[in-house]
């Protein structure tokens, strides 16, 4: 076997309150995410981050100060490494907080792999997430001439759904017993002008929603996919996870939602699905409110990425 470096790539999140505007600003500065040339760019970045400041120590606040990200990311990492074996290294490589893929260019280019394995902690692909990792990588590793496959996305693969599926059925079942539930499956929002531009996340996140609801196999399921997270004045895609939140509580069904585009636990499903929208939903009238876990260290789902791994030379791009 070839000594091989797998890096996962991840959004990354601030470890403590003082982390929170390095964040911010490393976020909005992205190209991908603010598509303004400089100064414009930096300058607004500047801008946004100030702005948005209180409102994000306020959410991290509620968990601990900081986000669990790089921690559930790390634990993701070890179980992935026990399922591989000793012929590779798994590095976690975050785009807007440290480990920041510069430095860890630097960790694996001193591992002195013989193959480089990128694989993206998110399923479906976006120019603002996986493609925005690849252009760094791309900007840090120039010139070098390790052998370097990518992973672009997995919408469908078997370990993710059938996760997925597990966790659903669990929550489903529990919902049943006080009427018949509205299942929501929510994915993280995009604006609308990316989609426009042929980013396939939208395309990505449908397939992953229809196989899960094939491979659910259960009959009558009332479902609505989704997306959340949704900031600024741009449109973003539909519909929202907000409004079919109050929907269902207002007809006074019991709600199941089901993360669909993320992998690990961070402020997104803690704060926004576990207090916000749980406490909207029983406000209006819900009378059972059940968030699935994402899948994280799911031996399926930790096995589907291992599997993807080992067949990376057949199914991958090349970097």
């Amino acid at each position: 076997m070839k000594k091989t470096a797998v890096v996962l790539f991840n959004l990354g999140g601030p470890s403590s309150q003082e982390e929170v505007k390095p964040f911010l600003f490393n976020l909005f500065y992205d190209p991908a995410i603010l598509t303004l040339p400089n100064p414009f760019r930096y300058l607004l970045a500047k801008v946004i981050s100030r702005k948005r400041l209180k409102k994000a120590k306020e959410i991290y606040s509620l968990l601990g100060g900081g986000s669990p990200i790089l921690k559930n990311t790390q634990t993701q990492a070890l179980a992935l490494k026990r399922e591989l074996g000793s012929d590779y290294r798994v590095f976690i490589a975050m785009r807007y907080a440290p480990p920041l893929i510069e430095e860890v260019w630097g960790q694996v280019e001193a591992y002195s792999p013989q193959e480089i394995i990128l694989l993206p902690l998110y399923p479906q692909f976006s120019t603002t997430t996986t493609g925005s990792s690849l252009k760094e990588w791309k900007k840090v590793s120039k010139g070098k001439s390790f052998s370097t496959h990518i992973i672009p996305s997995y919408p469908i693969e078997k370990g993710f759904l059938n996760a997925l599926k597990e966790r659903t059925i669990f929550h489903y079942q529990k919902a049943k017993k006080v009427g018949h539930p509205k299942v929501l499956l929510t994915a993280h929002g995009l604006p609308e002008k990316f989609i426009r531009k042929g980013d396939p996340y939208q395309n990505q996140v449908e397939e992953t929603a229809n196989s899960l609801v094939n491979a659910l196999e259960i009959s009558n399921l009332d479902f609505t996919l989704c997306y959340q997270s949704r900031v600024g004045p741009l449109k973003w895609t539909e519909p929202s996870l907000e409004e079919q939140v109050l929907k269902a509580s207002e007809e006074k069904r019991p709600l199941v939602i089901v993360p669909i585009s993320f992998v690990s636990e961070h402020s997104e499903t803690l704060v926004e699905l576990d207090i916000s929208y749980r406490n909207m939903a029983y406000e209006k009238g819900c009378p059972s409110y059940h968030r699935v876990e994402t899948v994280q260290t799911h031996p399926l789902f930790i096995k589907g990425l291992a599997n993807l791994i080992t067949c990376a030379k057949e199914n991958s791009y090349v970097l």
